[in-house]
């Protein structure tokens, strides 16, 4: 008789990989307060899932929403906290996704929810001031094009029929804002598509690694903004690395996180060698100092850290230094960025003054004689 046992095998467990499920971002002020009151929650001894069910059902973000309810069905599921929220990199960055698996194997995830806390809540107030120092001139430099298309479709197209009626030579400066004019109303339609032309070509070309990576090169060697852009670098990096050191991150991949965390190509090479250097057994402080992307005092605060023992500390100190460097930078690019702009918009009109004003005096000259 044939054997007709049956056996039955478990099937080979498939390993999904993360994914994103939300495509769209969420504002740095909503991830504070959540990560807030996820660890208020914790301290308060609710279970994770049920905190994060609650704060899912009373965020008014959408985005936020659905990816909390994602990742508590994730949690349901089995999978760890980072897992979780691995599948949503463009709500998580990837600094805060870092400490939070890192919190899973040392248990003091609540801690480390508060230190995430005033790590986005920083974010939030460097981004603030930022806009808040580009606001004035933006808005000046956004009247003064639109004043400049005023004169040129409008204002200027009577004059110019003012002027033809007198069959008079026309000064260089008039014929020249006549022309522009001309060019303006009769060519419109070619120069907004090479504008918007221009505008496709730059974005492709800066979603580019090799675009970015020249973008950043080329802003670093800039006399004010450069070393803007050097103590934002410095500070960013400074901010991650402690706050991952402090959570218990292993220090290559703390390095790593917080180099990424720059946002900076050539910075970004710099630190990847200094890594590999300080994995070979070469320290951090010689490495970093070898990189170009610090400045002295910075390298001077790490090496004390590193020979004391308290390098978390010290980044802390480095990165609260160049954070008051950086605003103070910010105020002086501010403070060059107004007369500058002004200075433009007065060229502006000061030269279609001049244009109308000589061709006034010309033609009235020659009339009376």
């Amino acid at each position: 008789m044939a054997d007709t046992t049956i056996r039955i095998t478990p099937a080979p467990k498939v390993r999904r990989e993360p994914r994103e499920v939300m495509p769209a971002r969420v504002k740095g002020k909503d991830l504070m307060h959540l990560s807030r009151q996820l660890a208020a929650f914790l301290r308060a001894g609710i279970p994770i899932l049920d905190g994060l069910t609650l704060l899912a059902r009373d965020t008014g973000n959408t985005t936020l929403r659905r990816t909390l309810d994602d990742v508590a069905d994730q949690l349901r599921q089995g999978s760890p906290l980072g897992e979780a929220f691995d599948r949503h990199p463009k709500v998580f960055p990837e600094a805060y996704r870092s400490m939070v698996r890192s919190s899973e194997l040392t248990g003091n995830l609540d801690v480390v929810l508060d230190r995430l806390t005033v790590y986005v809540e920083r974010e939030v107030e460097a981004k603030r001031k930022i806009r808040s120092a580009m606001s004035y001139p933006m808005v000046v430099v956004v009247l003064s094009v639109a004043v400049s298309l005023l004169l040129v479709t409008f204002v200027l197209p009577k004059f110019k029929v003012f002027f033809a009626s007198f069959h008079q030579q026309l000064p260089l400066p008039t014929r020249m804002l006549l022309g522009l004019s001309d060019l303006v109303q009769h060519w419109w339609w070619a120069l907004l598509i090479g504008a918007a032309g221009a505008g496709v070509g730059g974005w492709r070309l800066l979603g580019t690694d090799r675009g970015r990576l020249a973008k950043d090169r080329i802003v670093l060697r800039l006399p004010v903004l450069g070393k803007a852009l050097q103590y934002s670098v410095v500070e960013r990096f400074a901010r991650v690395f402690a706050a991952m050191l402090q959570a218990g991150v292993p220090l290559g991949e703390a390095m790593t996180v917080a180099a990424g965390a720059t946002n900076n190509g050539p910075a970004k090479i710099a630190l990847a060698k200094a890594r590999e250097r300080m994995l070979s057994g070469e320290g951090i402080s010689g490495p970093l100092a070898d990189s170009d992307i610090f400045p002295a005092a910075a390298m001077q605060m790490m090496r004390v850290g590193e020979d004391t023992g308290s390098l978390d500390e010290q980044l802390d100190v480095v990165a609260e230094f160049y954070e008051k460097e950086l605003d103070e930078k910010v105020k002086q690019i501010t403070t060059l960025m107004e007369p500058a702009v002004l200075l433009v918009m007065g060229g502006i009109v000061g030269f279609v003054a001049l244009a109308m004003v000589s061709a006034m005096y010309g033609i009235y000259g020659n009339v009376g004689k």
